[in-house]
Order: structure tokens, then C-alpha cells, then sequence
């Protein structure tokens, strides 16, 4: 115990205050990154890059040689690809920088939401622009944050209700075209653009709209769950995991939307659907 008390007194009167300042800081700036990237895709990649060192420490430390040469061969990959695969990240933060805005304070906490609210509001919105062939694409965030996608639309803010829904995607409306994203209950960005699928092509009698394809190219990068209304033939779909169901009931995406909210919020995206036919 002396021992180290004795250290902590060196350290202590070693210590200058510009090594404070300098700890202080470091600590900032990097709170400040963490604070950037949280709520985007970037989180789940930040993810594997620190299990990658976990594993090179631990081969290390156990010697386990092939694993610590294949660790070791892979990093360049990684210091190459880090600017490439945070690319959306490094351009918002040097903006924010520029603007003077990178260490405003803010609150990232997501508020609880009234899940059995904002699935009766979404199915009663749903519902009504199904009956009136309105296309529709409304997106319900899950663990995967989609602030870059909900940065490409307009903010809205706006409490989660079936009124302000059919008036977002009522035609000739300024953002009727885009997507709707709903956080916690409630609608943060209307008129946003999302990515498109690329396998999207399978044998079907009529092949898929935009906003189909917006759903499952979401879907296939995100844990989100996008409930599409087609334009066309009113026709209610719901996109998660890279599937696509179509031709549901409102009885049968009540199910599914309760479905995922009360199940036990996953570590992964290995999530289930329950599966309906189609009619016939």
C-alpha cells in the first residue's frame, strides 16, 4: 500500500498544470467524435474495428503466431479503408468545425416512446392512404441510427400522429415524395433520401416501385423496419432485414410493427418477421 501511495505522490508532484489542460482537452475532442458518430451506421463499424484489436492483443499475448500475421496483414486495409467507410462522418464533422458548431452542447438521449401510440397512429395513417392509393414510405428507426439519411431530408420534430402523416405525403405536398423517419414517437425528418436496392430484381409478375426499392435498400444496410403504401394499387408492404412482404392487412402490420417493439431488443439484426401469404 505504501508503495503505491508513493507513486501517487511522485505523480502528483510531477504533474504541471499543462498536462491538465492537455488531458482535458483530448478528452473533449474525443467525447466530441464518439457524440459525431453516434446514431449512424458508423457505430456498428467502429465496433469491428475494436474487436480486431481485441484480437490482435489477445494473440499476442497467447502467441498464437497465424492469428497475430493475419491481424497484422489486415491493418493496412483498415487504415485505408477508415477514411473511405467514415467518409460520411469526416465530411459532417469538418462542416460542423467550419461553422463553428462541433462542440455546441447537445443532447443526444432518446426520449421513451408510447409504442402502442405511435403503432395505432402509423397503422390509422397507413390505412387511410392505402384506401386513397397514396404512396407513402415511413420509416421506424431501431438500434442503427439514421442520422445521415435523416439529414438528406427536412426536420420536422413533430409528435408521431396520423393527421400530420397523411398531410407529409398528401400529393403535391413538398415532401410527399421522400421518406418519412420516425424516431421514438416521434416523426424527426420528412422528404429524406434513402439508397436504393440493387437486388431488387426476382421473378415477379410487376416489378417493384421507388419506394420499394428505397425499403429494402434500407432495410439490407439498417435494422429499420419501412412500411411502404404504393401509389399504384394501395397495396400495404412492410421491408426488414432485406425482405420485402407485400400485400398485408392492417390487422397483419399491427402484428408485425407490435411484434418487433416488444421483443427484447437484439445485440445483432438477426431479427424475424411473422410471414403471411399472399392472396390470391
Amino acid at each position: 500500500m505504501a508503495y503505491w501511495l508513493a507513486i501517487l505522490q511522485q505523480f502528483a508532484t510531477s504533474l504541471r498544470w499543462q498536462d491538465v489542460l492537455d488531458i482535458i482537452l483530448v478528452s473533449v475532442v474525443l467525447y466530441r467524435l464518439f457524440l459525431l458518430i453516434k446514431g449512424t451506421r458508423a457505430v456498428q463499424l467502429l465496433r469491428g474495428v475494436l474487436l480486431l484489436l481485441v484480437a490482435y492483443l489477445v494473440s499476442r499475448a497467447l502467441q498464437l503466431n497465424t492469428i497475430t500475421w493475419l491481424v497484422q496483414s489486415t491493418a493496412t486495409m483498415i487504415i485505408v479503408a477508415i477514411p473511405v467507410v467514415f467518409q460520411p462522418e469526416l465530411r459532417r464533422a469538418l462542416a460542423l468545425l467550419g461553422q463553428g458548431e462541433l462542440f455546441r452542447p447537445e443532447f443526444f438521449g432518446k426520449p421513451a416512446a408510447d409504442t402502442g401510440r405511435v403503432i395505432d397512429e402509423v397503422v390509422l395513417a397507413v390505412r387511410m392512404l392505402s384506401a386513397r392509393k397514396i404512396g407513402a414510405l415511413i420509416i421506424l428507426e431501431r438500434q442503427t441510427g439514421l442520422n445521415e439519411f435523416v439529414e438528406t431530408g427536412t426536420a420536422i420534430q413533430g409528435l408521431v400522429t396520423s393527421d400530420l402523416l397523411t398531410s407529409i405525403f398528401f400529393p403535391n405536398s413538398p415532401l410527399h415524395d421522400g421518406a418519412v423517419i420516425i424516431r421514438g414517437d416521434r416523426i424527426v425528418a420528412a422528404g429524406a433520401l434513402l439508397p436504393l436496392s440493387e437486388n431488387y430484381r426476382r421473378p415477379q409478375k410487376r416489378p417493384i416501385g421507388t419506394r420499394h426499392r428505397a425499403a429494402l435498400g434500407l432495410s439490407e444496410t439498417t435494422d429499420a423496419v419501412a412500411v411502404v403504401v404504393s401509389e399504384e394499387t394501395g397495396v400495404i408492404s412492410v421491408a426488414q432485414m432485406g425482405q420485402l412482404q407485400r400485400h398485408l392487412t392492417e390487422d397483419d402490420l399491427r402484428a408485425i410493427l407490435t411484434g418487433i417493439y416488444q421483443a427484447p431488443k437484439p445485440a445483432t439484426m438477426n431479427l424475424s418477421i411473422p410471414m403471411f401469404r399472399k392472396p390470391s
